[in-house]
């Protein structure tokens, strides 16, 4: 059926970002905005880290993101209780009026970002209108949608890149000139801003401009699966029809994009080297991290290259041996995705060489700090491997064909802070 003339049905193809009542964390009632901020739940890894969390305000949102309990029911109740708790006592208020939300980021070396939060029509990936580019792990997107409908709500935005340099960045830029509605400056060094935008021209322009457009998933692969799950849960029209999400359009403002390091436990490094004897070239490298990551980095662009760690020195592994490749990549895939670091890793390396199950936390973690990997494979005795980022055009193709990456292939950033803005699904 041709659909071009029917407005609704132009609409469709495209983003459908919509207006919410934000709900915030009224700033006379905590110790400051900074002190209830929390990086994205899956990257508070290190038992320390949410120690410090938690210790910084009592109402630190990491209290729902990542509730502290025996059991997975226990946990999700807990975040539920919290959250009407904290509704109740007024120490997050809802909005009055709806708006879609500028947000600003800016680091101590003047990069800046600037994005729009709102909620998004949730779609099919093959509606081609927000593509994944990373598979997900089930028992991950199980525990966030048992945390989202315990409290129904989304607690923190996931990520999402476009291209347009249309309207909406016009809108973006006019309305950061204004007063924000909050300023705060968290402890890693970063600048966040928000406003509010309810003007209904500003609102239809963003709107108008997004309904071309065609999203990819940067940060949040998990969250936008449990959108997709809840959603199928519950009978259209509700609520559930849309996911909070910050849109970043990267043709004004270039995300980062760095890798993500695996932890191999109970694999200490020797044993890790043994296996790979003959498979890759190995280079020992007595040399700090700085050096070697720019060892790893000159390697990367001649082929394959990861860098292991965890017994005081650094190992660099390229020049995998072909007949390896052969028979472990899947030879039904696009080139560009068969000559992926992380396709090689989790083909090769992980399954046939170590023999190591990609989906267990009992055996494998993923972190985004390079140096907290290396120090926590050290302190446990088992084996950090270092990788080398993938480019965003390599990233935007793949998703483009509908192929996805590895899990955990690559890191964008800077990533949204949560606790800024959420998301209840009654208001």
């Amino acid at each position: 059926m041709n659909t071009a003339g029917h407005p609704e049905a132009t609409q469709r193809r495209g983003l459908e970002l919509t207006p919410f009542r934000g709900l915030r964390y009224d700033p006379d009632r905590v110790g400051s905005l900074a002190s209830v901020t929390s990086p994205p739940y899956d990257v508070v890894v290190r038992p320390d880290g949410l120690h410090h969390l938690q210790s910084a305000d009592p109402y630190n949102i990491v209290r729902l993101i990542l509730p502290q309990a025996g059991t997975p029911s226990a946990r999700t109740e807990q975040a539920a209780d919290t959250l009407r708790r904290w509704l109740d006592e007024g120490v997050l208020t809802a909005d009055p009026e709806p708006g879609l939300y500028v947000y600003e980021q800016q680091d101590g070396d003047g990069m800046l970002q600037r994005g729009v939060i709102g909620t998004l029509r949730v779609s099919e990936p093959a509606e081609g209108v927000v593509l994944p580019h990373e598979d997900v792990m089930p028992p991950v997107v199980a525990d966030r949608a048992a945390l989202m409908r315990a409290t129904r709500a989304n607690l923190e935005p996931l990520l999402l890149t476009y291209r347009g340099d249309g309207t909406a960045a016009e809108v973006v830029e006019r309305t950061a000139e204004k007063p924000p509605l909050l300023a705060t400056t968290t402890e890693d060094g970063f600048r966040h801003r928000l406003w509010s935008v309810t003007d209904p021209q500003d609102l239809a322009g963003i709107q108008t401009d997004l309904a071309g457009r065609q999203a990819l998933i940067a940060d949040g692969h998990h969250r936008w699966a449990t959108y997709l799950r809840l959603r199928a849960e519950h009978p259209s029209p509700s609520p559930w029809d849309y996911g909070l999400v910050l849109l970043v359009d990267t043709a004004r403002y270039p995300l980062r994009v760095r890798a993500i390091h695996r932890l191999l436990h109970g694999l200490p490094v020797a044993d890790a080297l043994a296996a790979v004897e003959g498979l890759f070239r190995v280079r020992h490298l007595d040399v700090p991290l700085s050096k070697a990551l720019t060892a790893l980095a000159d390697a990367a662009r001649t082929g394959n290259s990861f860098l292991l760690a965890g017994d005081g020195a650094f190992h660099l592994l390229d020049r995998p041996d072909p007949d390896l490749l052969a028979r472990t990549i899947p030879a039904d895939r696009p080139a560009a995705w068969r000559s992926l670091d992380a396709t090689v890793l989790h083909a090769a390396l992980l399954e046939h060489v170590w023999r190591i199950p990609e989906d267990s936390p009992a055996h494998i973690a993923y972190i985004h700090d390079t140096a907290a990997t290396v120090e926590k494979a050290e302190r446990d005795g088992g084996t950090a491997v270092l990788m080398h980022p993938v480019r965003e055009e390599v990233v935007r193709d793949l998703a483009q064909q509908g192929v996805t990456m590895p899990r955990k292939s690559t890191s964008f950033g800077p990533k949204p802070a949560s606790g800024l803005v959420l998301r209840a699904l009654e208001f």
